[in-house]
């Protein structure tokens, strides 16, 4: 969303609940004014409902406050739960700094994306987990992909299995292990506890620090609340709806945060996996040991990927296992090698093409061992084992979810593209783990006035939230100085802007242009700041904007979390150089030693195969009526070892889901409303009339908001 437009959408709810509408009311009202108002931070622009609701929409200057999406999360967290909890207070407790565990454990902030769509009855879902269990400090409900193209496709089917799957595996045997910050309710007490929040602010002073901290920040506060006790639930009956990456190098460079952030908060958990499990009691040693077992497994992914297109080559050129593998290991690890010396753009390019050739080799290839299966009549083959074991495990989870169960369509899709997902972008994960920046949604810097030095170049196209002031202050000749700076600021209400995408072996910081490092040195205010106080109010006409001025304690409550947590931190092109380097040194490591085990995988499979005919393991073979043919299928001890593996992992989080399914059902029949929505509605359908407000939530969800949770505050 522009800044240009937030106003006038402000304007436009607010004609809603007023009735203004003058093609369906007679009655008209006359929109409220509204305050603007100038803080330590940058700005904001206080929008009062009518039924006394606020919206608040903050500008954040960059030179007064730091940037960043964490830092944002600090600065909103602090303030809801710092200054918004503490107002309640007595004098006397504010001093002391004394919470009430009643108001810190009723008190809960819900965590959203600004293109996140949902229902209130989502929100009361999550609220009746925390309520029910003093222990949950977070919950997230069901994510749904929206969006169209091949990437969404691919997306919303992949998203189905995660939840289906693995998020209720962890869920049923221990917790979730993230609670997706697109939508997610949070316990005031569970942030506020020891070594969350205040750990949560520590600055990243190391390599490992940016991979963890910032590349999946809320995997990383719930990786915080599990170490501190706290549990984190799912419940599959809250829906949310969030935009999805549609284009392949937006899909890839998301993909290049998660993977690495994944493993990091992972590894760290594991490694704190003693004083974890004694700390938290669901978080037992063989549910640690499934986090282990699945870590493995995604590590040993890109090799599994390679055997199976080997066992494609073996079926369709029939030659030896061994030619098949090695040719199969040619096209990745060519990739492997130029992508340390390659642009990031131009990696994408190249997986993409093999993107498709991949998913070509994986249609072929199904086809050829339904061929042979019907040629042979006999599925007791390790192929044919494996395809139809996924195809009737998908359906088998699919049909268990209704609701949900026409996205096995995209099934297909998902299979084709598993070369792509699970080996190619695993290299490209790994090889640019050193680039730290945030890859998707970017904000170039927009262009200053005519005629004003350090002119930016253009956005491109693919930006979705241009999150600048310049769109103000290029109306007003007084502000160049302001101008040049104003790509610099940013809206917290929507997506925040993270710096633009750098080449690849670059970290954020370590590149600027000269028109940066001039906009830099320029001060904070060369101007009135009067001037984009004007330019704000002049974007309504039908609804005024009166400048206001801050709360004296709340404006010197920002001051010191500024001070405290939120400064700007001063540029350092020597610091910025040596963090450059200690990533590209703990990229170097990590990708050895994580391609090291996949090439142990592979030689060991290389080596039985060789020795296959005095090292097997001898299954007999059965026609399509179960009946002995006569002969044999030999499995290597390793490939029998991985399939016994796999079936097993897939049995425990099946398992899981079925319980996982009659619990979601319980709450939810217990959730509804015994009495008849129909005919509330039409009762009070009839009682409203042009002079009342129509409050469409009342009516579709007629007990939702008279449901009593003990004087729960929903911030």
């Amino acid at each position: 969303m522009k800044i240009s437009q937030v106003i006038p959408l402000s304007s436009s709810v607010i004609s809603i609940f007023l009735n203004l509408d003058k093609d369906v009311f007679k009655k008209q009202q006359q929109i409220p004014d509204q305050k603007i108002v100038r803080t330590p931070y940058g700005g904001r622009v206080v929008v009062n409902m009518p039924h006394g609701n606020s919206l608040m929409i903050h500008f954040k200057d960059k030179q007064l406050i730091r940037h960043k999406k964490r830092w944002s999360q600090v600065m909103y967290l602090y303030y809801l739960l710092g200054w918004k909890i503490t107002t309640n207070l007595n004098v006397k407790q504010r001093k002391l700094c004394v919470f009430p565990q009643k108001e810190k454990h009723n008190t809960y902030l819900l965590a959203l994306d600004g293109d996140t769509d949902f229902q209130p009855a989502a929100v009361m879902l999550l609220i009746d987990r925390l309520k029910l269990y003093p222990l949950v400090g977070a919950a997230c409900g069901r994510i749904h992909p929206t969006g169209s193209g091949p990437m969404v496709w691919y997306q919303k089917f992949e998203y189905a299995v995660g939840h289906w799957l693995h998020k209720t595996a962890e869920h049923v045997f221990g917790c979730v292990l993230c609670s997706p910050g697109c939508f997610s309710l949070f316990r005031a007490a569970a942030l506020m506890d020891d070594n969350v929040m205040k750990r949560y602010t520590v600055k990243a002073t190391k390599a490992k620090h940016h991979i963890q901290y910032d590349q999946g920040e809320d995997r990383w506060l719930c990786t915080l609340l599990l170490k501190q006790g706290w549990r984190v639930e799912y419940n599959a009956a809250s829906d949310a709806y969030t935009n999805a990456p549609e284009e392949f190098k937006e899909f890839y460079n998301q993909r290049r945060r998660w993977g690495p952030s994944t493993m990091a908060n992972t590894v760290d958990l594991l490694g704190s996996g003693t004083i974890v499990t004694k700390r938290n009691p669901s978080m037992s040693k063989p549910y640690m040991f499934y986090q282990l077992f699945s870590l493995v497994s995604s590590i040993l992914a890109p090799s599994t990927v390679i055997l199976m297109i080997a066992g494609s080559l073996t079926v369709l050129l029939d030659i030896h296992p061994n030619i098949a593998l090695v040719l199969s290991l040619i096209p990745p690890a060519i990739f492997l090698g130029i992508s340390f010396r390659i642009k990031s753009d131009t990696q994408i390019l190249i997986a993409a093409v093999l993107s498709i050739l991949y998913a070509f080799l994986m249609m072929i290839a199904a086809l050829s061992i339904i061929g042979n299966m019907v040629k042979d009549k006999t599925i007791m083959t390790p192929s044919s084992l494996f395809l139809i074991t996924l195809a009737a495990f998908y359906l088998l989870t699919a049909l268990m979810h209704p609701q949900e169960v026409g996205l096995v369509c995209f099934g297909l899709l998902y299979i084709l593209c598993i070369p792509s997902a699970y080996m190619l972008l695993a290299i490209y994960s790994m090889t640019n783990m050193n680039n730290v920046s945030w890859g998707t949604r970017e904000t170039a810097p927009a262009p200053a006035a005519p005629g004003a030095p350090g002119a930016a170049a253009p956005q491109p196209q693919v930006q979705k939230a241009k999150t600048t002031f310049a769109q103000f202050f290029t109306r007003s000749k007084c502000c160049r100085q302001l101008c040049r700076r104003g790509s610099e600021e940013e809206l917290s209400s929507v997506v925040a802007p993270e710096p633009q995408l750098q080449p690849q072996n670059t970290i954020v910081e370590d590149v600027r242009s000269p028109a940066q490092e001039q906009r830099q040195m320029v001060p904070a205010f060369t101007c009135p700041n009067q001037c984009w106080v004007t330019q704000l109010q002049s974007l309504s006409d039908d609804m005024r904007l009166q400048e206001d001025s801050l709360d004296q304690e709340e404006e010197q409550f920002f001051r010191e979390m500024t001070t405290k947590y939120l400064e700007p931190l001063p540029e350092n092109k020597k610091k910025q150089k040596k963090m450059a380097e200690e990533l590209k040194d703990l990229r170097n490591k990590i990708t050895f030693v994580y391609f090291i085990c996949n090439a142990f995988w592979l030689v060991a499979t290389f080596a039985l195969q060789l020795l296959g005919t005095s090292i097997f393991i001898q299954v007999p073979k059965v026609d399509i009526n179960l009946q002995f043919t006569g002969e044999y299928m030999y499995i290597d001890p390793l490939g029998f070892m991985f399939i016994l593996a796999f079936a097993l992992l897939v049995l425990i989080q099946f398992i899981a889901m079925v319980y996982h399914r009659i619990y979601t059902l319980i709450h939810f029949v217990a959730f509804l409303d015994t009495e008849s929505i129909s005919e509330k509605q039409k009762q009070q359908e009839s009682q409203v009339t042009d002079d009342e407000v129509d409050d469409s939530d009342e009516i579709m969800f007629p007990g939702l908001l008279k449901r009593s949770h003990n004087h729960g505050t929903l911030v």
